[in-house]
């Protein structure tokens, strides 16, 4: 086992304490937050409380860094769509039925083994994260776009711009019916439901649970007893397309959690061998954590989805 390691010095300068030791030890401000919060961190004789309390040079440092955690998860040679990559990150188009990363039930063969192989374990492991890079997620039976971090500068930006909701997300599902009125807005709390801990639900905006969700919808094309729905995500909670779409009568065709595809519908469905939510992260959007560049992707519908379009057009 790797043996943990402590990193010592004479402070050179002034300022907040995470900014200071980020500076003089090369670690991340949001790495040094977190040894902060473990009290991993000594400054003159004090054990560091806050990462915001202010720090003077010449104090002597003392940062006792954990041992790192092995990855359970193992480089397996699994084809990837790769759209974009450079040193900092990777953009990849996920097909539907892989897992995002490896959890119970789902030890190996997913996106996290695939990248671990593809980039020679140059993925960002902040904070001793098991997940490598993985910043974002779509669920295992979601199809579409995924941007993976292999710095951690790009692992903290991409993160911030997620935390504040700057990521551009445009997701093209179809529904069950057809939502009236054509577009809108729906808004609501998710958060795990009472009934079923596996599943989410919208909660009472008074709850004390759950995190304030908003999506942003808007009918593309009518379809027989169905809609093309285009959904941008305004912030990302956990199956939020899928449980705002169904809160309004309009769940996703082939949900096997949040809704029942109507009965005309489901000779269509069985005929087609389609039996995954009918959703697909079609577009991705983001400044680059490290370039500042905007940066902009398009996925374009896979075959199964494309294949369900076209029969209910008939």
């Amino acid at each position: 086992m790797t043996q943990p390691e402590t990193l010592t010095g004479i402070l050179t300068s002034d300022g907040r304490i995470d900014k200071v030791l980020a500076e003089e030890t090369g670690l991340s401000r949001e790495r040094v937050k977190a040894l902060i919060g473990d009290g991993a961190v000594t400054v003159g004789s004090a054990v560091a409380k806050s990462a915001s309390a202010k720090v003077s040079s010449g104090l002597a440092y003392s940062v006792a860094l954990p041992s790192p955690v092995p990855l359970a998860a193992e480089p397996q040679d699994i084809p990837l769509s790769v759209v974009f990559e450079d040193e900092h990150l990777i953009v990849v188009d996920k097909p539907a039925g892989l897992v995002v990363h490896p959890a119970a039930g789902n030890p190996d063969g997913t996106l996290v083994n695939a990248l671990l192989h593809h980039c020679a374990g140059h993925l960002s492991g902040i904070g001793g994260v098991a997940r490598p890079g993985i910043v974002h997620r779509i669920d295992k039976d979601t199809s579409g776009l995924l941007v993976v971090a292999k710095s951690d500068a790009a692992h903290e930006g991409l993160a911030k711009q997620f935390a504040d909701h700057s990521i551009h997300r445009r997701y093209l599902s179809v529904t069950g019916g057809q939502p009236n009125p054509a577009e809108g807005t729906i808004t609501g709390r998710l958060g795990r439901s009472n009934s079923n801990r596996k599943k989410m639900a919208v909660l009472p905006d008074t709850s004390s649970r759950g995190k304030h969700a908003v999506t942003h919808y808007r009918t593309v094309r009518r379809l027989n007893h169905a809609a093309l729905v285009e959904c941008r995500l305004e912030t990302g909670r956990t199956h939020q397309v899928r449980v705002h779409l169904a809160s309004i009568g309009h769940a996703l065709l082939g949900d096997p959690a949040y809704g029942r595809t109507p009965a005309p519908l489901r000779p269509i469905l069985k005929e087609l061998g389609f039996a995954r939510q009918a959703l697909h992260a079609a577009t991705l959007g983001f400044v680059h954590p490290v370039t500042g560049a905007d940066c902009g992707f398009e996925s374009e519908l896979p075959c199964d989805m494309a294949e369900l379009i076209d029969k209910l057009a008939r």
